[in-house]
């Protein structure tokens, strides 16, 4: 994936959500590998929380950081399975104007080539809501490698060619 050096380096501002019924903050490996991904890029961690898999309060979450100006992008990280407390892609449901189907297919094709056909267990997606992209990863340490390392490292970069979401930024709310 080209790096375009002859570019700004544009840091963006991320919130990280954690949704997790079985791990605290101190716990939290999946949200730590993601914390030192986004400062090692040179982004801005502007919030980081821990919540329980219940919907209204991830919802509430993701409003309050969608309506926060300063918020470029959320990453969430658990919630993606099959099981019924799993609930993270439908709260996403409920705030998002698009879908980015790509990112989930992407996502499930680099776990393809690590963990074979368990991959269509996960349900990692991505949305923009009112100005925000959103991206739901599954909460394993491997998965928030494979969505940072294969995908967002290189998609949050404003000097990657020949797109990136960075550059999209400041159009995502024209009609």
């Amino acid at each position: 994936m080209p790096i375009d050096e002859s570019r700004t380096f544009k840091p963006i501002n991320i919130a990280l959500l954690t949704v997790s019924d079985t791990r605290s903050l101190k716990e939290d490996t999946s949200g730590d590998i993601l914390s030192e991904r986004i400062a090692a890029k040179g982004h801005i961690l502007l919030y980081r929380n821990l919540i329980r898999d219940e919907k209204s309060k991830i919802i509430a979450q993701l409003h309050k950081w969608i309506d926060e100006e300063a918020v470029d992008v959320i990453i969430t990280t658990g919630g993606t399975g099959l099981t019924g407390r799993d609930i993270t892609p439908e709260a996403l449901d409920a705030v998002k104007d698009k879908d980015i189907p790509g990112f989930g297919e992407l996502f499930r094709w680099l776990s393809y080539e690590k963990i074979g056909t368990s991959t269509v267990q996960s349900r990692a997606c991505a949305v923009v809501s009112r100005g925000t992209y959103i991206f739901a990863l599954p909460g394993s340490n491997g998965a928030v490698k494979d969505g940072w390392d294969g995908i967002l490292d290189t998609q949050l970069d404003s000097r990657h060619r020949p797109c990136n979401f960075v550059e999209l930024l400041p159009r995502l709310l024209e009609k």
